[in-house]
């Protein structure tokens, strides 16, 4: 493999944020519904950015407002309920130490995307980010990493997918790139591991370390 990118997915990859984003539907579902969801629940309603899981939730017509909500919800309680996860932004400085192309490819809507990437000062290490709103078709379709191999003329030999879900290994399986599953803060643990993804990593010091032997070798 001659590494030239590396793509991330965002949640439960580089950011611990399930929680924020349990607790973010269920301030909306308690208001709207007067009851809370159990995490799989939640988690049944990932694929589309927040508003296709909330328009299940409250309905077209009040969707604008509940969105509003989820937002200001999610903004307020990120520096308490979500961080970086430990050791991962010395993981984005080695690959841009080493020149090669950062990129993101995330289930979460631009605005969610957004804040993450503002609260956990990470936002300027990607030289591309596409978002559930920039695709037609969400993950575990491949069109993101399709669109960024694109942009940079990448064959698929070059480029590297990093998730912690299922759909990320779909989508890579898709896009014929091998995957990196790490299960450091990954809500379908289990489900992934029966996946047999190319690389399995539990920690972050051994993807880090696999992972710089990779960027040592020399990109033509």
């Amino acid at each position: 493999m001659h590494l030239r990118c590396v793509i991330f997915d965002m949640d439960g990859t580089l950011t611990e944020t399930n929680r924020l984003i349990f607790d973010s539907f269920n301030h909306i579902v308690k208001k709207y519904r007067g009851r809370t969801m159990p995490d799989h629940e939640i988690t049944a309603l990932f694929g589309p950015p927040e508003e296709g899981a909330l328009v299940k939730i409250v309905g077209e017509e009040r969707l604008e407002t509940a969105m509003a909500e989820y937002l200001e919800f999610y903004r307020k309680y990120h520096h308490t309920l979500a961080r970086m996860v430990p050791g991962m932004k010395e993981v984005l400085d080695d690959i841009r130490q080493a020149g090669r192309i950062i990129a993101l490819f995330t289930g979460k809507g631009i605005h969610t995307t957004t804040i993450t990437l503002e609260e956990c000062g990470i936002k300027d290490y990607f030289d591309a980010i596409v978002t559930g709103n920039d695709v037609l078709e969400h993950k575990p379709s491949a069109e993101g990493i399709r669109k960024i191999m694109e942009q940079f003329h990448l064959d698929r030999g070059e480029v590297l997918m990093v998730g912690d879900a299922v759909s990320d290994v779909k989508a890579a399986r898709e896009a014929g790139i091998p995957i990196a599953a790490v299960l450091w803060d990954s809500y379908g643990k289990e489900r992934v591991l029966n996946m047999n993804a190319d690389y399995v990593f539990h920690t972050v010091a051994e993807f880090r370390d696999w992972l710089r032997k990779h960027l040592m070798r020399v990109v033509a």
